[in-house]
């Protein structure tokens, strides 16, 4: 499986996963290559390649409609992104870390704070014991 830094790495990739994301945050079951497209302004050659290599690396997936494929975002790849860049931004501005707007549904308010407080805990505990741990085996 290519590295998942090596393909969110390119800009039109990139592109992609954000329109996905867009189109299904707009209760979209699915976005076709013809849809991207008009949307993005490029080739479907070009779409196509590089579906292929999203589909590769399992952040899209497909649904076959007779001749007709429908792209979706499949977001579970990116969470080693994510593993991997939460102990930066908790290093650098510790409780002070900014917010990441979100394009989802909002949550009230109650709630989105009560997951903040549990999501920065669990990533700062999860930073400190691998800290620890990498100290342990040095």
């Amino acid at each position: 499986m290519t590295d998942i830094f090596d393909v969110i790495a390119d800009g039109t990739r990139r592109d992609i996963l954000q329109l996905l994301l867009r189109r299904s945050n707009e209760g979209d079951a699915g976005t076709s290559v013809s849809q991207i497209v008009a949307d993005l302004g490029i080739s479907q050659p070009t779409v196509s390649k590089h579906l292929k290599v999203l589909r590769e690396s399992e952040l899209v997936s497909v649904r076959e409609d007779g001749q007709r494929r429908f792209y979706s975002l499949a977001v579970e790849p990116l969470e080693a992104v994510d593993d991997w860049l939460v102990p930066f931004l908790i290093d650098a501005y510790g409780d002070e870390a900014p917010d990441i707007a979100y394009p989802g549904q909002p949550l009230p308010d109650g709630a989105a704070h009560a997951a903040e407080v549990v999501g920065r805990a669990a990533a700062s505990a999860k930073h400190v014991v691998t800290a620890a741990l990498k100290r342990l085996g040095s």
